[in-house]
């Protein structure tokens, strides 16, 4: 199902304190899910009706004041929401509005939000997170701190951290966010920068901007721990391009391209040949897999790249010494070529190069948080997409496997394989979820639950006691794609999850289908409520 996208150019504040639109009370049969940590609404699904004859964009801003008390924000006076875009259901007549929480003017990190309204302009589900009581915190937001500035300590504590930068992949960039440290807020800029030397990250780093101390870092790679010939010898055809008398590995066919650079210098330099039989495995395979997986979305869901504007597409191979992985840094994929013990070169795996193409699409459409339960299901996304695309299994990482080992993760069953960091089985069940502080929080390690439920939502089964009817590959994909792409915000947890799963497959097969069955057992299955 092809969402139609029209992205707003007039910012749209909808303030939650203008009391010029009734308040009609939450109906009877509204279901609603508290955050712990706010005690707001996480998701409400109901069926609320807008007072008067308002535009769409009014009908969103008198939601927000609606349920003002709900969000508990009666005394936030400095609390809006903007709208950042909206999009359009032919199919269903269903629109859909992503929406920021601002206080002063300033986006509020991790506290995002999507509205739904049927075709009767009725809201009828909300998702997402609201931080009350902003005021209270007494937060100044008089910057005297420049972006230029801002920009100069990201990269001096970088290279403090990683050694020196030569070249970033793609500009650096900088926004203004009020961010929630250890239950302190602050006035920062988040600085993101992606880089393959001296080390494969995107990273981030929020700067206050009243001092310019940093209050607080991470990384978000997301790592998977013509004709040629692949890795293991299969004969390959793809699209390249005839260049200065010979032939490189870039593909305008697709969007605003795909290209392939090898990275064994440190610098992303082409993949040239003096005919068109491209001798370099793990160049062609990553060209050609990346072309593959461009197709499965488009074809799929008539998602144009990762963007869905078209972004190109960039592999870089032979990354690092024998480096024992792949990421997305935010621009890229990037592929180490192993150590031959562990892994062959990460870029012969299909489901490896559609998982790290799929971070970028999840990176444009919920934009999952790369720590906790969000990241997870970041991580879990990418899996998903990668066993779509490489439908042979529901394995990850099968085929670069060079110790015996059968694959990375198992979504059939994550049990079977250990968690090199725990050294415990991957959980396969909420009860036995990972709590500790490694893996930013188990992103790797508790995408696994998730995965068990996509797994058991197509094929069905019985787990822990619970029979699951599965209703195949076709509806799987398509209802975690509308998940992802309609209803999840930032901070969703594994709760919300369910919970756009279940309304995703309402939207597309009804509420009494098989597939909404499927999905509500799946997930009583692996102890998700």
């Amino acid at each position: 199902m092809n969402l139609n996208k029209k992205i707003l150019t007039s910012g749209f504040a909808a303030a939650v304190s203008l009391s010029i639109f009734a308040a009609p009370a939450l109906a009877d049969d509204t279901s609603i899910q508290m955050n712990a940590t706010y005690d707001t609404p996480s998701y409400m699904i109901e069926n609320w009706e807008a007072p008067g004859e308002l535009s769409k964009e009014e009908i969103v801003k008198a939601y927000f004041a609606a349920n003002t008390g709900e969000f508990q924000l009666h005394q936030d006076t400095n609390t809006s929401f903007e709208i950042k875009s909206q999009s359009e259901d032919a199919e269903t007549g269903t629109h859909h509005f992503r929406v920021d929480q601002e206080y002063d003017g300033i986006p509020v990190y991790g506290a995002d939000q999507t509205i739904t309204l049927d075709e009767n302009n009725d809201a009828v589900s909300y998702f997402g997170q609201v931080i009350p009581n902003l005021d209270a915190e007494n937060i100044s937001t008089e910057a005297k701190v420049s972006e230029e500035k801002a920009i100069a300590i990201f990269k001096d504590k970088l290279q403090d951290r990683i050694g020196k930068i030569q070249q970033f992949d793609g500009d650096i960039e900088i926004a203004p966010y009020i961010y929630e440290y250890k239950e302190d807020f602050y006035f920062t800029y988040l600085v993101t920068g992606s880089t393959t030397y001296p080390a494969v990250g995107f990273w981030h780093y929020f700067i206050d901007a009243t001092d310019g101390e940093v209050v607080d870092h991470f990384n978000a790679a997301n790592n998977v721990t013509a004709f040629g010939t692949g890795v293991f010898g299969e004969r390959r055809m793809f699209e390249a391009q005839e260049y200065d008398g010979m032939y490189r590995l870039f593909d305008e066919t697709r969007g605003d391209g795909i290209v392939t650079y090898d990275a064994d210098t440190g610098q992303n330099l082409d993949v040239l040949s003096i005919n068109k039989m491209f001798s370099d495995g793990a160049a062609v395979d990553a060209h050609r897999n990346a072309q593959v997986t461009y197709d499965y979305y488009m074809d799929t869901f008539g998602r144009n790249s990762v963007d869905d504007n078209g972004q190109i597409l960039i592999s870089a191979v032979h990354v690092g010494d024998n480096w024992n992985n792949a990421s997305w840094n935010g621009r890229q994929m990037s592929y180490g070529d192993g150590d031959g013990q562990r892994f062959h070169p990460l870029s012969a795996g299909l489901d490896v190069a559609a998982h790290e193409m799929s971070h970028g699409v999840i990176q444009h459409t919920a934009n999952l948080i790369y720590r906790d339960e969000s990241g997870a299901l970041n991580e879990s996304f990418a899996d998903i997409f990668g066993a779509m695309v490489d439908r042979d299994d529901w394995l990850i990482g099968d085929d670069i496997m060079a110790d015996g080992t059968m694959a990375l993760r198992s979504m059939e069953d994550p049990a079977a394989l250990i968690e090199s960091r725990t050294q415990a089985p991957y959980p396969d069940h909420w009860d036995l979820r990972y709590t500790g502080e490694l893996d930013n929080g188990g992103v790797h390690i508790n995408s696994s639950i998730n995965n068990k439920a996509a797994y058991l939502v197509a094929e069905g089964g019985e787990h822990y006691g619970v029979e699951v009817d599965g209703v195949g590959r076709e509806a799987t994909e398509q209802i975690y794609y509308r998940a992802l792409d309609v209803y999840l915000t930032a901070s969703s947890d594994f709760s919300m999850m369910r919970q756009a799963a279940i309304q995703a497959a309402t939207d597309l097969y009804g509420s009494t289908s098989d597939a909404a069955a499927a999905v509500e057992a799946a997930y009583d299955a692996v102890g998700v409520e």
